[in-house]
């Protein structure tokens, strides 16, 4: 056997291995239903420039038992459903999701009420509004759900809901792997007073999730975990471009937050589709076996995952089940995707934020970056 071959093979049983604890750990994972509660709740809606679909989402009804206040926190006035208040917002923080929920949080009079902070293309339903606030209510710093997209149509769709359902890039998967501070998403978040203490100073952070997650467990305080799923219904096809966009800035906010994570990426989450082309350039059957144990393993776990964010009850619930196609493409799909976002992230420090360039320093902070002489503002 080569070096080459004899170094394939080791990389793919140990990306095997990685995908057989996590397929071990989510098969003694069981669905339970969200503990009933009807605590207050403000819900916050930060948005800047709404899509239709994010428009649609805004309008609808919260089928919440409990007192429900909803605001849509941004700088135009969208069209809203009744009963839902628009607080208008233009904050100069580099982070414009922290600076909206911040300054609704000193404009609005929060009370006794749990804050909730869901993003514009969520689809808020009363199970994710009680396994938000349920957990807060009973203790936790910080809530979170996982993103789960719905709707896919076409290769764009698959990959995306690939990625974030049927791999171990899904927050299901990563929340059962964390290792010290928990695996947050911030589309959905329910704050407790001591998360919003310390959001007030990531203002000037990208990934404030990651950021919020690791202060909160310096101090020793827990995130929980939603039983309810973030619902992100996709509309029409997207296209590749915003996509791939969206995962290269995850990349370079894994690379500020974890350098010391960021080369897992090929290693363990993203190893398939290198290997199977390591396989048939090398002609190695020893290579060919690990590689396709390799891709066994990450369809058992495929499926598990799409058995455990099929939503539990509503109208999604029909087209997010799990069928053939998801579990023996999609996830293809999303380690592709993740692959090319990686790749892309590559030796990248810098992010645009509407109009503007930022340097990304160590722990995720924004330095803004303006021309010597010309130009203006970068």
């Amino acid at each position: 056997m080569s070096l080459g071959a004899l170094l394939g093979v080791g990389w793919a049983v140990l990306a095997a291995g990685f995908s057989a604890v996590a397929l071990f750990r989510l098969l003694r994972v069981e669905r339970r239903a969200a503990t009933p509660t009807r605590v207050p709740v403000l819900l916050l809606r930060p948005v800047d420039e709404p899509t239709p679909r994010e428009l649609e989402n805004l309008s609808q009804p919260v089928d919440y038992a409990g007192p429900l206040e909803q605001v849509v926190v941004s700088p135009y006035r969208p069209r809203l459903g009744p009963g839902i208040r628009w607080l208008p917002s233009d904050p100069p923080t580099p982070n414009r999701k922290v600076g909206h929920l911040l300054y609704a949080l000193a404009a609005l009079d929060v009370g006794e009420r749990v804050v909730l902070a869901v993003d514009a293309d969520v689809a808020v339903t009363g199970a994710l509004v009680e396994g938000l606030a349920g957990p807060v209510a009973s203790g936790a710093a910080l809530s979170t759900a996982a993103p789960t997209p719905v709707g896919a149509h076409g290769a764009v769709g698959w990959a995306v809901t690939g990625l974030l359902r049927h791999t171990h890039h899904s927050f299901r998967a990563l929340h059962a792997m964390s290792v010290g501070a928990q695996a947050v998403c911030g589309k959905a978040l329910g704050l407790s007073p001591g998360a919003i203490q310390e959001l007030r100073g990531l203002g000037d952070h990208i990934g404030e999730d990651l950021e919020l997650s690791r202060r909160l467990h310096a101090r020793g305080m827990n995130v929980a975990l939603a039983e309810a799923p973030a619902l992100v219904p996709l509309g029409p096809e997207p296209s590749w471009r915003p996509a791939l966009a969206r995962f290269t800035r995850w990349m370079k906010v894994l690379a500020s937050h974890r350098p010391a994570l960021y080369p897992t990426v090929p290693l363990l989450f993203t190893p398939t589709l290198p290997l199977v082309v390591l396989s048939a350039v090398l002609g190695s059957g020893a290579l060919a076996a690990a590689t396709g144990a390799l891709v066994l393993v990450r369809t058992l776990l495929s499926w598990r995952l799409a058995v455990l964010t099929v939503p539990p009850e509503g109208p999604w619930r029909a087209a997010a089940a799990p069928g053939l196609w998801a579990v023996a493409a999609s996830w293809w799909l999303g380690e592709a995707l993740l692959l090319a976002a990686f790749v892309r992230s590559w030796g990248q420090a810098k992010v645009t934020w509407r109009g503007r360039t930022y340097a990304l320093r160590r722990g995720g902070r924004m330095a803004p970056e303006w021309p010597e002489f010309s130009g203006g503002r970068g």
